[in-house]
């Protein structure tokens, strides 16, 4: 139970991923908030409350304040305190910069980074007031490496990576650690409009041994396994860490 008696909020907590992480968390003892802006995290947050989970839903736009301040509101007035922040809402809109407009490109950035500003700054006096905690980003291998036609969402990745780096700067000295998950290829829905591009997933997978040296693309608890350590008093000395959970695609 390696998060007993602590609290989290994770972002883009209906399905695959972030999912995956309230679960995990759940299982250790974690009081979790799931938040989505799709009605599915109601569903999905029944089906582990029903399985023993201290969990509840909260439907909101993590890319609005409005939203992220009823958010962690919600969490305070539910458990009093919030110890853990899991930054998970993302978007994945492909195209190089010839084909994106720029409200696909803004929207990318609203989503995945800007969300993450707004979570963290509304988190983090709540964090203060409680002696520290653990923010863990949600970011990629292509926070690290590029891939073809994906220019707003390699991009956001890069930018989610130092943006990581600079909060875990600014609060090391307050017992807040913040680091950033560089997952590869998910066995998720998420890749697939980037996949649609070059033949479709299945067309893609079929040479995964190309992308991850495993031989395989990653489950989704396996990133979640890689949040709970970074979450946990286990990971008390790492901070402004970037984690690749990749499957080795960035070793060539």
């Amino acid at each position: 139970m390696r998060l007993s008696g602590k609290t989290a909020i994770v972002t883009g907590a209906a399905r695959g991923i972030g999912y995956h992480i309230s679960k995990r968390f759940a299982e250790e003892g974690c009081s979790v908030v799931m938040a989505d802006l799709s009605v599915e995290g109601e569903e999905a947050s029944r089906q582990l409350s029903e399985a023993g989970a201290n969990v509840f839903y909260y439907r909101a736009d993590v890319s609005k304040n409005d939203s992220v301040e009823g958010l962690v509101s919600f969490t305070l007035e539910k458990f009093g305190k919030v110890d853990i922040l899991v930054n998970n809402a993302a978007i994945n809109i492909p195209g190089s910069i010839l084909e994106l407009s720029e409200e696909l490109w803004d929207r990318t950035y609203e989503v995945n980074v800007k969300s993450m500003f707004l979570m963290s700054r509304a988190v983090v006096p709540a964090m203060l007031a409680g002696g520290g905690g653990a923010i863990v980003n949600l970011g990629s291998a292509n926070s690290y490496v590029a891939e073809p036609r994906l220019a707003a969402y390699v991009s956001s990745k890069g930018a989610i990576l130092m943006l990581s780096k600079a909060m875990a700067l600014d609060f090391a000295q307050d017992n807040i650690r913040v680091n950033c998950i560089c997952p590869g290829w998910v066995d998720t829905t998420f890749n697939d409009r980037h996949a649609e591009l070059f033949g479709g997933s299945a067309e893609v997978l079929k040479n995964i041994r190309d992308i991850h040296p495993i031989g395989r693309t990653i489950q989704p608890v396996e990133i979640a396994n890689a949040a709970l350590f970074l979450a946990s008093e286990e990971a008390s000395a790492i901070t402004g860490a970037g984690l690749l959970v990749d499957g080795g695609y960035t070793i060539k």
